[in-house]
């Protein structure tokens, strides 16, 4: 085998091996804008996608999730809201909207194929939704003074 032919094949195995990286990869985005807000998470499998959008000052988005095809999402405008997910499982999503300030919310999912999504508007919410098993869906709206 010439030198040629040994160096093309390593670059056809590290080609196909990258190509394949990705499929099985995870996902997280973070957008953040304004002041002295924080993000952060973990993921454990594959193909778990986590997006984070924060505008404002003093908010916190966390996303944890262990297992396969989890989707968490997380969008707050103001200040001092905290929005957390946790996902157990396979093929769950997860969504919190917070607009207006001092708001928590906190989803809970173990199980498989859960969908649990909430929106909260003004100063002051709380909501903390727990789903235990699968195909559970959960939503919620609350508009706080």
């Amino acid at each position: 085998m010439t030198r040629t032919s040994i160096i093309a094949a390593a670059f056809a195995a590290i080609v196909s091996f990258t190509a394949v990286a990705p499929a099985m990869a995870n996902d997280v985005n973070i957008e953040q804008y304004g002041w002295r807000n924080s993000a952060g998470g973990g993921q454990h499998g594959f193909h778990n996608r986590i997006h984070f959008y924060q505008d404002g000052r003093f908010n916190t988005a966390i996303g944890q999730q262990y297992g396969h095809r989890n989707l968490a999402v997380i969008g707050q405008q103001g200040s001092n809201n905290y929005g957390a997910t946790y996902q157990y499982g396979n093929r769950n999503s997860a969504g919190i909207a917070q607009f207006g300030s001092n708001h928590t919310a906190i989803l809970t999912q173990d199980g498989n194929g859960n969908i649990a999504a909430g929106v909260q508007v003004g100063n002051g919410c709380s909501a903390d939704v727990s789903q235990g098993g699968s195909g559970n869906v959960a939503a919620f709206v609350q508009d706080c003074p």
